[in-house]
């Protein structure tokens, strides 16, 4: 920022100045698992002190709402349970889901949402709005969404959860550093691969260095996103998620020699495509809008078939199992998939051959989702509740929409299926693909007490590897809050590297220096879009990924010292490519590890075309064991182990750590 710019900048600018902090537990990232683990953390008795580049009272991806409470099998409704939901979801991934956080989700997702309900989230229909709605539990006032018999998801009114849990960690006294990105974490004595103590940042408004001294530290932040595709101009947002999702926390840990697996999972996706429709404002009947029936362009319904392929007569019938079935996934499960075994948990879904059939003239695009013809629940339930609470809907869809005239009980959404050939989940281009956009993807390997290979790092939420969705997130967040407070509570303040804070303050502030060869952050972006899409696309080799080793190399030498900040915000911005740049080179080197394809990873390599051979069923884990050194090793499936034997008594003692926690520190 020249002298002449300083006074377009509304704040201080500080940059040279350096901000200490000490605490017990320091959280990486304010969304909903970084809020939840400062919440029970503090609850043990720690100090406890957040590090989020944004605002914690709406920042990460369910900081605007949530529509759904999914997979709570300890919920008293349930006729299913912890273990059989975890068995179902890891199977439903083919065994590439992790055990250990899907079995803390399906075991405490409902104990969670009991605690949010003290804090004064609204998760029951006391008012009686639905009241005679056939998922409406008369007893309990719980509203159920996709499958009514077994009940383990629930709809709740999510729209201001994440401003009640920050109100929560304020009123617990929980140290907010609000609009700090974190960009490195402190080793004991600097050393790589050491015990964690602490982290540093930088100020996204003044540009002030920070250093936050801790016992232990949680990473929450998010996925990586932009590796593959980037297009802020020509959508209006160049990710699914929220634009500071950039998988910050995997590049910080990496750097350290922390453990990661299924990096090399990347897949195809309309959300990586600068030509995808606005979320969930499509009225499709995947998810948000389940069971929403679909009509064509003279008004005749789309048919519906259960997991045999048997033809549903009504709408109450897309709500129930099949014969014989105990349970259905919600969303379907993987069905769609050309694979065996998974039939037993794919729920009712459109007729598979709606294409086929459009072709021969049998329905005639454009497609309606039809709230009109639903009963008066469905219809209230989807477009009130689902639509209504989901954070990325609330604003964008349903205010927007009903302000121009849309009304749910008389107008049909058209659902932009076979508009350019083919549906909602039509193919992409193959360089058009996502890592952790959506689904399960790769992450961070921990323990049972979610810490990792480095002492006194934890992780929570979506950067845990095979994980996913807002109560994943509000639940691992719960549980590793306390088991950070409680290893804390033996741990005392390591020492400080001093080469190591210099070094990492000049690399962050390093951007402010203009040279006549400066390129803006976009461009560092864009470059390594171009590299992932040429060298690491859909077709892969040992060749094609060496270059993209050697590509990405060069912008790692010769590009980023290029980047020019102007202000403390662009700063956070180069930062946070910088960070993409190492999370491609960690993609890359995981495709390098893994010598087959494999279908079920959306992993093709044409060195080794065998698919799924026996004896690469399990996950490949990297990690610098120094740096600038890849070790590579691999860990079976199931590695976890039993699920309650080593659940259970942690369970049991972050719940008497945290009833014996502090009274609150603020009324």
């Amino acid at each position: 920022m020249s002298a002449n710019d300083r006074h377009l900048w509304p704040y201080p600018i500080r940059y040279g100045q350096t901000d200490t902090h000490e605490t017990d537990v320091l959280i990486l990232g304010g969304g909903i698992a970084g809020v939840w683990a400062a919440i029970s953390a503090r609850r043990t008795g720690a100090r406890v002190a957040i590090m989020e580049k944004a605002d914690t009272r709406r920042s990460g991806a369910g900081g605007t709402g949530v529509d759904h409470w999914g997979y709570a099998a300890d919920n008293p409704c349930s006729t299913i349970t912890p273990e059989e939901m975890t068995r179902a979801l890891v199977d439903n991934h083919f065994g590439y889901r992790s055990g250990i956080s899907t079995y803390i989700l399906a075991s405490s997702a409902y104990e969670t949402l009991l605690e949010l309900e003290s804090m004064g989230g609204k998760v029951r229909d006391t008012e009686g709005e639905f009241k005679g709605a056939p998922f409406r539990d008369d007893k309990t006032k719980l509203l159920f969404a996709y499958d009514y018999d077994s009940r383990y998801c629930i709809r709740v009114w999510g729209a201001n959860f994440k401003p009640l849990l920050h109100r929560q960690c304020r009123r617990l006294g929980v140290e907010l550093l609000d609009r700090t990105t974190a960009t490195a974490l402190l080793t004991e004595d600097g050393e790589h691969g050491a015990r964690v103590v602490g982290a540093m940042g930088i100020n996204c408004h003044t540009g002030a260095f920070v250093v936050v001294r801790a016992k232990a530290v949680i990473l929450s932040t998010n996925r990586p996103q932009r590796i593959f595709t980037f297009s802020s101009e020509h959508r209006g947002a160049a990710a699914h998620r929220g634009g500071s999702n950039v998988g910050n926390g995997y590049a910080m840990a990496w750097r350290i020699g922390a453990e990661f697996t299924l990096m090399e999972k990347t897949i195809r996706s309309p959300f990586a495509s600068p030509y995808s429709y606005p979320t969930y404002g499509t009225g499709n009947a995947l998810n948000t809008w389940y069971p929403c029936t679909i009509v064509d362009a003279n008004n005749k319904e789309v048919p519906w078939v259960d997991c045999n392929g048997l033809v549903l007569a009504t709408v109450e019938e897309r709500c129930h199992p099949a014969a014989g079935q105990k349970f259905f996934l919600m969303g379907g499960g993987n069905a769609s998939q050309p694979h065996p075994g998974l039939k037993q948990y794919a729920g009712p879904k459109l007729i598979p051959d709606l294409e086929e059939r459009m072709r021969k003239g049998e329905f005639t695009p454009p497609f309606y989702a039809d709230l009109t013809s639903m009963p008066w629940y469905e219809r209230k339930a989807i477009w009130g509740l689902m639509v209504g609470q989901e954070g990325r809907t609330r604003v964008p869809i349903v205010q927007t929409y009903e302000a121009s005239g849309f009304d749910p009980s008389k107008d049909m959404l058209q659902t932009y299926d076979f508009l350019r050939g083919q549906g909602m989940r039509e193919f992409m281009m193959p360089q058009e693909r996502t890592f952790g956009e959506i689904g399960v993807a790769g992450g961070l390997v921990t323990d049972w007490d979610l810490m990792s290979n480095i002492p006194g790092l934890f992780g929570a939420g979506d950067l845990l590897f095979g994980s996913q969705d807002h109560v994943n997130a509000a639940t691992t967040g719960r549980y590793a809050g306390a088991r950070a407070a409680l290893y804390a509570r033996g741990a005392g303040l390591g020492k400080l590297g001093a080469a190591q804070i210099e070094s990492e303050k000049n690399r962050a502030l390093a951007p402010l220096a203009e040279m006549p060869d400066s390129i803006d952050w976009k461009e560092l972006n864009f470059g390594v879009a171009r590299v992932m899409q040429n060298y690491c696309a859909e077709l892969k080799n040992e060749e094609l990924l060496s270059l993209a080793e050697t590509w990405l190399a060069d912008l790692e030498q010769n590009e980023v010292r290029k980047v020019f900040a102007g202000n403390p915000h662009q700063l956070m911005r180069a930062l946070d490519v910088m960070d993409i740049l190492t999370c491609a080179q960690m993609i890359v080197h995981a495709s390098k590890a893994r010598r087959a394809s494999s279908e079920v990873l959306s992993f093709s390599r044409l060195d080794y075309p065998e698919n799924d051979p026996a004896e690469w069923h399990k996950y490949i884990v990297i990690r610098q064991d120094q740096p600038g050194r890849v070790h590579t090793s691999g860990r079976p499936l199931g590695f976890w182990g039993p699920y309650q034997p080593n659940y259970g008594p942690r369970h049991a003692e972050n719940l008497a750590a945290m009833q014996a926690g502090p009274a609150p520190a603020m009324p």
